[in-house]
């Protein structure tokens, strides 16, 4: 058997391997398929507001979105993203979470009948999550290679399949999530907001993630749609 790889990562790895610009996406992009592989460069904007943070201090929730906020350079408002590294053995790890503020981002939920597997076969997905109770199951396991694929597939362990699922769509609704680390990492990536929100509400959000996650979490770096990450001091 392999020894275990160790994927833990450092702050820094968060914000070089794990926060990407939208130019720097773009490069990925058109980096692929070439023999070569380049460095990465970074823009002029993005080097100037980095400069304005100081890379070996964590700084703490407050201070930490009022600077990410002021660094954000999108001509919109952009939404500020918690990256979040795990312990190792926390791969996968859920846990419930409900924000105390809006983050800006509605779930459309579905409850799965013969309308909605009709949509799904023809390939029209406009739905976040999808509900199923247990009976249902059999004429959604046809869909399993449509679903599947794409996290939409109803479980237990998600709550996405219950005998109440008109209870659990008005849950959902009013904001209360199931959030998991990723299934090869221990990472999260977690919107918590948007750049035009108050500060304090951002950070009540912020606190409500690392509570979830309380005791299990190594580092956390926030950073807007278009900007630097920014290192937070999650003992609070």
């Amino acid at each position: 058997m392999g020894q275990k790889k160790n994927i833990n990562m450092s702050t820094d790895d968060i914000q070089e391997k794990v926060v990407k610009t939208p130019e720097e996406k773009t490069e990925d992009k058109k980096s692929k398929g070439k023999k070569t592989v380049q460095k990465k460069t970074r823009s002029l904007k993005y080097k100037a507001v980095r400069a304005q943070i100081d890379k070996t201090r964590k700084y703490d929730p407050f201070s930490a979105i009022e600077l990410v906020k002021k660094l954000s350079y999108s001509s919109f408002a952009g939404t500020i993203t918690a990256h979040v590294v795990l312990m190792d053995k926390f791969i996968g790890e859920r846990a419930q979470l409900q924000f105390p503020h809006t983050t800006g981002q509605s779930l459309k939920v579905e409850i799965a009948n013969d309308e909605i597997l009709q949509k799904i076969e023809a390939g029209k997905i406009d739905f976040d999550v999808l509900l199923s109770t247990p009976d249902m199951m059999p004429k959604l396991a046809k869909l399993a290679k449509i679903l599947g694929p794409r996290g939409l597939m109803p479980n237990p362990k998600q709550g996405t399949l219950t005998a109440k699922p008109k209870e659990k769509k008005k849950e959902l609704e009013s904001g209360k999530i199931t959030v998991s680390a990723e299934r090869k990492a221990p990472l999260l990536h977690i919107v918590i907001g948007s750049t035009t929100m108050d500060t304090k509400q951002l950070q009540e959000n912020l606190l409500a993630l690392i509570k979830a996650f309380k005791g299990k979490i190594v580092t956390v770096a926030l950073a807007a749609t278009m900007g630097p990450g920014v290192k937070v001091a999650t003992e609070t």
